[in-house]
């Protein structure tokens, strides 16, 4: 079976304090407005009468929770499916990776990708996205997403190693269904978690930038 490096999220963990986002940020110098990785806060709840007291309302069902979202490395990367020049490719690894050589900046994957990876870089008429930290996994680092975060809410590893330490979960809400791209990502779920495509609370963070994207709105 081929190799499939992927990521655990364990949104019990995550704090929302962005260090992951801001360390992807940084090792790629991206510009002004662009985000490989995102941070979502998802949130839910509802105001009702008091019990005893009509006239007062109260918090029915509140609950709040983060998850860190960045490219998926898919194992059947709809980004490469729809590519029309074949610069969106799968290595051996299973990393997803962009040839700017071959990109025509047509951004065919931008309007595929459910994650809302790809992201396009103006001033080179080209598309990018998370690259795993190729450079940093082949000196043997971690991604600078995994290495920044201080609560350890992010990992990454081979597939089934993930699986296998923590389960095969691998959607939660906000994000889309796993069933269209098979997503290469192991989430532990925080307590208050709802399952994919199930609704119930809303994005609360977007656009903290130009480029960043709504999964709720790119559900297939």
């Amino acid at each position: 079976m081929p190799k499939q490096l992927a990521f655990h999220i364990d949104t019990s963990s995550c704090t929302a304090c962005k260090a992951c986002q801001a360390a992807c940020k940084d090792k790629n110098s991206l510009p002004v407005g662009m985000l490989w990785r995102r941070v979502l806060r998802y949130e839910g709840g509802e105001w009702a009468p008091h019990p005893t007291q009509p006239h007062v309302s109260v918090p029915v069902g509140v609950f709040a929770y983060s998850v860190s979202v960045g490219c998926m490395h898919c194992q059947d990367p709809i980004c490469v499916r729809v590519c029309p020049t074949h610069a969106m490719h799968k290595r051996e690894d299973g990393i997803v990776l962009v040839d700017r050589d071959k990109c025509n900046g047509c951004r065919d994957c931008m309007g595929a990708c459910p994650f809302g990876a790809p992201q396009y870089i103006e001033a080179l008429a080209v598309v990018s996205k998370c690259d795993f930290c190729s450079d940093l996994l082949q000196k043997g680092d971690s991604p600078a997403c995994v290495a920044a975060c201080p609560t350890r809410a992010l990992g990454f590893g081979e597939l089934e190693d993930l699986r296998r330490d923590h389960g095969r979960l691998d959607a939660i809400e906000p994000l889309p269904t796993s069933l269209v791209t098979r997503p290469s990502v192991v989430v532990t779920p925080h307590r208050n978690a709802r399952p994919s495509g199930s609704g119930g609370g809303f994005v609360a963070n977007l656009p903290e930038e130009t480029h960043a994207v709504d999964p709720l709105a790119l559900r297939p």
